[in-house]
């Protein structure tokens, strides 16, 4: 299965999420998220910007949806209802889409924070990438400072693999350490049974 060959699904609902593709309109709702949520954001994500037009976020939109409609990155929204809560998606980090692997980001609005949306976001994404994509390895990074990203790896049952040192820059400038998590396509998935639990 090449990218060219795959026609990549682009929505996904889970209980109150629904996690799609971002669309051409989705510029000004990207923005009010994204603003609002800079100081929340500012520690663990470099892209974070205290003032982002919509214009710049329409732009952002629109490019996020032709590379997914290309298979080059799968960059996606996280939704209740009309309010954007988060983004995610699956990015292709660690080789071609054949190769069956991705690594999973994500962020969560600071107004949405600490109420378990990662969590169940992140069940969501794992659920979805083993039953509707190819998916056969999905990996989670974060800063080792990040505990409630571990955390959230750990509930939906992802393995800590490594921690690899100073291998990046925090925001800061400072050199940091990145812990790997990774999950693996289940036999239960394979043969279409039933998904193991996951704690939030």
């Amino acid at each position: 299965m090449t990218a060219n060959s795959f026609l990549a699904p682009a929505e996904h609902t889970a209980g109150e999420i629904t996690i799609r593709a971002y669309r051409p309109g989705d510029g000004p709702a990207l923005q009010r998220a994204v603003v609002a949520s800079y100081e929340h954001l500012r520690p663990w994500m470099p892209w974070a910007k205290a003032e982002q037009s919509v214009e710049e976020s329409e732009a952002l939109c629109r490019t996020f949806a032709g590379r997914y409609l290309l298979g080059e990155e799968f960059t996606m929204g996280i939704w209740i209802g009309d309010e954007l809560v988060g983004g995610t998606g699956y990015m292709l980090r660690w080789g071609p889409l054949e190769q069956g692997n991705a690594e999973i980001g994500m962020w969560i609005a600071a107004a949405r924070a600490g109420q378990g949306l990662g969590t169940r976001a992140l069940a969501a994404m794992i659920a979805w990438g083993f039953a509707d994509w190819p998916w056969q390895r999905l990996v989670w990074l974060c800063d080792t400072r990040n505990i409630a990203s571990a955390r959230t790896a750990e509930r939906c049952g992802l393995t800590r693999e490594g921690t690899f040192r100073s291998d990046a820059l925090a925001v800061d400038g400072s050199r940091r350490d990145t812990h790997l998590y990774a999950i693996l396509r289940p036999v239960s998935a394979r043969q279409g049974g039933p998904f193991p639990p996951v704690v939030a």
